[in-house]
């Protein structure tokens, strides 16, 4: 269910965002890559875990900085950045400890995230947005 609630609020939330005219402004996927790159640190807090937050941290950094990237030189390392916090959603729980997430996120956030890069990419693809500045 997980899986299918992200996929159809990312694209919910990409619809209404193109609606209402949100995504006009290339900051609008930038700022939502940083917000879902902040998650997993929120999650270590309210696991009460200094160790994750400190990694959860770290790599939300790395999203943080190619989404800033991205919304300096083109959209299209915002839609890698998505696709690969996909990826890291995947095969975080191998990698970290966290006992704050909830088990149902990483199933979550890995359609939500995919999805949103998928509907990113055609809006770059099809003339809607520019890649570039």
């Amino acid at each position: 269910m997980a899986l299918l609630i992200g996929a159809v609020l990312a694209f919910a939330v990409g619809i209404l965002a193109t609606i209402v005219g949100l995504d006009r402004d290339r900051a609008f996927y930038p700022a939502v890559t940083i917000v879902i790159a902040s998650y997993y640190a929120l999650f270590a807090v309210m696991g009460r875990s200094d160790q994750a937050l400190v990694i959860e941290s770290l790599v939300g950094a790395v999203f943080l900085a190619v989404a800033v990237a991205g919304f300096r030189s083109s959209l299209w390392l915002v839609v890698a950045a998505l696709f690969a916090h996909g990826i890291f959603d995947f095969v975080r729980g191998a990698a970290i400890v966290n006992p704050g997430v909830p088990v149902w996120w990483p199933q979550f956030c890995l359609t939500y995230d995919v999805t949103a890069a998928a509907y990113l990419a055609w809006l770059l693809k099809s003339g809607r947005l520019r890649a570039a500045i």
